[in-house]
């Protein structure tokens, strides 16, 4: 009975936060057909023949499906009020495809991505949307190499770097807090500016529930992130609140 009530008590607030964030987007409407418009799908589609699926690849992530990826990353866009913000230098850490630093630079924004270079695909969809990339690995208790300059937004979409190996029952190893830890410290020293947000969003675990398990809310509450559904944002100084919606100065 009181995992019942716990279930519900999370899906309602699930669907409440769900509800407040379809809201806002509604507000500030974003027209993705004139930006698909402006896209060569055809081209695009192409590259998966130039680029084909890895051996055993999970065929889900169907990168060359702009449709689909544009709808996605419009949202993250909007919901960091991106589409009406002054200019920002925007580092997109896991930037896969491009799609989102693509939208980034039709809003008027300078961004740059970092990723692997293990998805052959991604080379030529870096190049068709003209996202700038360097190429790297996020490890455990390692600093991220040095890129020159600091950022008013760092990003990190569906967040998988922090799982190390999978058990004999499938499950993920992960990072720990202390991990976490160290990276985040990372992020707020060498690559945010004094006013920077650092927005980390991440999947559902393999059972559909949150990835905040009780430890790992606590331990992102404690420097100071807002978590919101299944997004934590953190602020450049850990003492501060950050807000989605935020003004930058010029």
């Amino acid at each position: 009975m009181r995992l019942s009530r716990k279930f519900q008590k999370l899906f309602s607030r699930d669907a409440a936060e769900s509800f407040w964030e379809n809201t806002r987007r509604w507000i500030h409407p974003v027209n993705s057909r004139r930006i698909l418009a402006g896209i060569d799908r055809i081209e695009l589609e192409n590259l998966r023949e130039r680029y084909p699926y890895r051996p055993n690849a999970r065929k889900i992530n169907a990168y060359e499906d702009a449709a689909y990826w544009i709808g996605v990353n419009v949202k993250r866009a909007q919901d960091l009020w991106l589409d009406r913000s002054l200019p920002l230098q925007i580092l997109d850490l896991g930037c896969g495809a491009g799609y989102f630093l693509y939208l980034c630079r039709l809003f008027g924004h300078d961004g740059l991505g970092f990723d692997t270079d293990e998805e052959p695909f991604f080379r030529g969809t870096t190049d068709f949307f003209k996202v700038r990339r360097v190429v790297g690995r996020i490890e455990p208790q390692t600093p991220l190499p040095d890129l020159g300059r600091k950022f008013d937004l760092v990003t990190g979409h569906r967040v998988c770097f922090h799982r190390l190996a999978r058990t004999e029952n499938g499950e993920w190893l992960e990072w720990t807090p202390t991990d976490w830890e160290f990276f985040i410290k990372d992020i707020r020293t060498r690559f945010l500016k004094p006013e920077g947000r650092l927005l980390l969003e991440f999947n559902r675990r393999q059972d559909g529930s949150s990835f905040f398990t009780d430890e790992l809310r606590a331990f992102f509450e404690s420097q100071g992130a807002r978590i919101f559904r299944w997004k934590a944002l953190l602020a450049a100084d850990p003492s501060q609140r950050p807000r989605f919606k935020q003004i930058q100065k010029l």
